[in-house]
């Protein structure tokens, strides 16, 4: 969970110009239903996110095993009310504690990987003010690292201790920014580094390479052209991407989990960090050619 910006996440030539080419211009009526219809997706949206709020906050309050399912529940309500299907191939590493190193494009990645099992995330502290995604972070129950406080360190540890013993996997966007969605950006060695050290009560850690792919829109392969309708990246705005999701609607997004990795002494994570960005890059390849599985 980062900001669309850093280097390396500028679209490719003519990649933003075509959001909106999608074919001829469709009648006023039509137009207006469509209006009618994303007015309808953010009042459900909104009814649902009013009352799973306070749920989850009382869960967490409380310690409730509800804390876990509430957001899985509250993401798959959230993608089928804005029409993101999500296919899934593998599963989870059954080996606990699970690190999952995943590639980002999408304030949707959240709600996509979200949905399929009890998980939290790890993100650094600017995201928790951020409108809407810093919401759907909170209510993951994110760990957020403020890497400017020193002291504060053995505290994050701690939190993200007590989650592991819970056995949920602990999923980090190891780019460390969002790309546009036609490409995979180095991992960076250093943010496993530094969720590693909360680890340091067991001796090894099973890492699991996840890829998200957004393939589909409205049934049709989405190409290099019009993968800025799921991707945010750059200087995108928030609002109005959002408002193109639930326009455009239909959207199709794969999700390939990896062969599994151990971290330990005998394998540094540099070159573990690395055997995940390929494995990464190379499902990502797949699933965009519409040759995965």
């Amino acid at each position: 969970m980062t900001s669309p910006g850093g280097a390396g996440a500028r679209a490719a030539p003519g990649d933003g110009a075509g959001v909106d080419d999608l074919g001829p211009e469709r009648p006023a009526l039509s137009r207006l239903l469509d209006r009618l219809r994303m007015g309808a997706v953010l009042v459900l949206v909104a009814a649902v996110t009013i009352v799973g709020i306070p749920l989850q906050w009382l869960s967490l309050r409380l310690r409730l095993p509800a804390r876990r399912r509430i957001p899985v529940l509250y993401h798959r309500l959230l993608l089928r009310l804005i029409g993101v299907r999500v296919s899934v191939r593998g599963a989870p590493a059954s080996g606990r504690p699970l690190l999952l190193l995943a590639n980002h494009a999408s304030w949707l990645d959240i709600s996509v990987v979200g949905s399929l099992t009890p998980l939290f995330f790890v993100a650094k502290s600017e995201v928790a003010g951020w409108p809407v995604i810093g919401l759907l972070a909170r209510f993951q129950r994110t760990v957020f690292v403020d890497r400017q406080r020193r002291q504060a360190t053995g505290e994050v540890n701690r939190e993200i201790a007590s989650r592991l013993h819970e056995g949920d996997p602990v999923v980090l966007f190891a780019e460390g920014t969002s790309s546009d969605g036609n490409r995979v950006l180095p991992f960076r060695t250093a943010l496993v580094g530094a969720v590693r050290e909360a680890f340091a009560a067991t001796e090894e850690v099973v890492v699991q390479p996840l890829a998200v792919a957004y393939v589909r829109l409205q049934g049709v392969p989405m190409g290099r052209r019009h993968r800025p309708v799921a991707a945010w990246f750059g200087d995108m705005s928030l609002a109005p991407h959002l408002l193109d999701v639930l326009r455009q609607g239909a959207l199709d997004v794969e999700v390939t989990f990896g062969a599994p990795l151990q971290l330990d002494a005998a394998h540094d994570r540099k070159s573990v960090t690395r055997a995940c960005e390929a494995a990464v890059r190379h499902m990502c390849a797949l699933s965009l050619a519409g040759r995965a599985g």
